[in-house]
């Protein structure tokens, strides 16, 4: 741009900074909200509704953060959509069921434009207004169809772009970087790197095969619209892993976090040690608070899940220069239309392919005990004048399993209650739903876990497939049992009595 051009678009520029603030800001403002506020949740929900805004300032409302002047951060993405897309997703998903989680997953598929930049809450709307203008001035400048082509080695699989096009996408990017330190007085560095969308990275050397193999189902050159996609992450956070709530947790202290199902937390690990075991501390991103939270109510979430997009440009190529798509019928010259026959398709490519299967070891421990529940006395509460188990709770077992050292000697080998029973088909349950395949059940000969293993067989619908090795080394007594001996357990013959499905053979 010329130096006087310059000049004059600063001008310009100024008068539009001195206009009224947006809609959206006034509706906020008109609620009651300062105004550095209202722009910080405009900022955070990605400038969509005044709505989302007042719901974020009203979760946050607890938030010690809140008034701290501290810009987001921002980056823009070049994002596949449409078949090619749905395929990436897929050899995401398969990439991480053959060969467990890498660095890749942490993001959705992307070519990296712009590395990420802060920008001032009240000037966001013109990084919006940066990527409109340089999107339209290169609307029919873009490729219709980017060339990619595989690259891998030991650390790195994916897609590199034809230099041709990866050129052009260049001085896009330089575009809105020069656009955006314009109009949002933003330093934005566009990428110069060689452009190229990651399919895996930091694997393991072993699952490199593996992954090359998946990778060759990816058709690059499929119908696909690109999309240049402005989003925003809170920087104080970067280098925080991402855990997800599973479950409901409600604080019983008060420095405890409270947690919805669904609620994304970030976790520092530099700063675990000192928290009990089982507990981390987190800072929630719904509500900006922080404090202790059980870890096994989490499960790990992804970079990105904690990401807000604020706007996209669609690059829509002519009609006449869309990317050929294999399965799209194509007219004859006598005017029928012909449907060309896939010679290999991507089911019989994957079936053809060795893949490693993977093996996983669950772990548990058994369901709520019924000495946990109402005391060591337990049983003396459940015996009638002549030495007979009575079902004094509607929470104690219904009957017990005949032994021939005594009912007394269930005090230190204690059955579950019927809560546990429950809790452990539920497990099973859940783990039918999620397809687990299960090959093997090793358990401590407590009474408890057996039981624990034969309710979640029954929850898998297994109990008659696979019968339970009853090993005595899963036995922990010497962190939770007050005695100085182990208990006496029931033989494999009574349990086989019982009618659990014990496997005798096992030594």
């Amino acid at each position: 741009m010329a130096v006087a051009e310059t000049q004059l678009y600063s001008k310009v520029l100024n008068k539009v900074k001195n206009r009224s603030t947006c809609a959206l800001l006034e509706s906020l403002l008109s609620m009651g909200f300062p105004a550095h506020i209202a722009q910080k949740a405009l900022a955070a929900t990605g400038h969509k509704t005044a709505d989302e805004a007042s719901k974020w300032l009203h979760s946050h409302c607890n938030d010690p953060s809140l008034d701290d002047p501290i810009p987001q951060e921002y980056a823009l993405y070049l994002c596949p959509t449409g078949p090619l897309h749905d395929k990436l997703q897929e050899f995401w998903k398969e990439s991480k069921n053959q060969c467990a989680r890498n660095k890749a997953h942490e993001i959705f598929p992307h070519i990296t434009l712009c590395d990420f930049f802060t920008c001032e809450d009240r000037k966001v709307e013109f990084l919006h207004e940066a990527l409109k203008k340089v999107g339209d001035r290169f609307f029919n400048l873009f490729p219709p169809a980017i060339s990619l082509s595989l690259h891998s080695s030991v650390s790195y699989l994916g897609f590199f772009m034809n230099d041709a096009h990866a050129n052009v996408i260049k001085e896009f990017a330089v575009a809105f970087a020069t656009e955006a330190s314009i109009l949002a007085d933003c330093r934005v560095k566009p990428c110069t790197k060689q452009l190229h969308l990651t399919l895996a990275h930091k694997f393991y050397p072993h699952h490199q095969k593996t992954l090359e193999q998946l990778a060759k189902s990816i058709n690059p050159g499929q119908s696909c619209l690109w999309t240049a996609a402005l989003y925003s992450r809170d920087m104080r956070f970067v280098n925080y892993q991402i855990l997800q709530a599973l479950f409901q947790y409600k604080p019983q202290n008060i420095d405890e976090l409270m947690l919805n199902t669904g609620d994304l937390i970030y976790v520092d690990r530099s700063q675990q040690s000192d928290v009990s075991d089982g507990w981390v501390i987190g800072t929630s991103h719904r509500t900006g608070c922080r404090g202790f939270l059980p870890e096994n109510y989490t499960e790990k979430a992804n970079e990105s899940d904690t990401w807000v997009k604020h706007r996209e440009y669609t690059f829509t190529p002519a009609s006449g220069l869309l990317p050929k798509n294999e399965n799209e019928p194509r007219r004859k010259l006598n005017g029928e239309v012909h449907i060309p026959v896939m010679t290999k398709s991507v089911t019989q490519t994957l079936a053809f392919q060795t893949v490693a299967l993977r093996r996983g070891l669950l772990v548990m421990r058994h369901g709520e005990r019924v000495d946990h529940v109402f005391g060591k006395s337990w049983i003396q509460q459940c015996l009638t004048a002549d030495g007979k188990y009575h079902r004094a709770d509607l929470n104690f077992p219904a009957s017990l399993p005949k032994r021939r050292d005594g009912i007394k000697h269930f005090e230190y080998d204690p059955p579950l209650s019927c809560c546990g029973v429950f809790q452990s088909r539920l497990v099973g349950e859940a783990l039918l739903e999620k397809q687990e395949a299960v090959s093997r059940v090793y358990c401590s000969p407590a009474l408890r876990c057996i039981q624990t293993a034969q309710h979640v067989l029954e929850g898998l619908k297994l109990e008659q497939k696979i019968k339970i090795r009853v090993e005595p080394g899963l036995f922990e007594w010497t962190k939770w049992e007050a005695n100085k001996i182990i208990p006496s357990f029931m033989a494999l013959t009574e349990l086989t009595e019982a009618t659990y499905n014990i496997d005798p053979s096992y030594r």
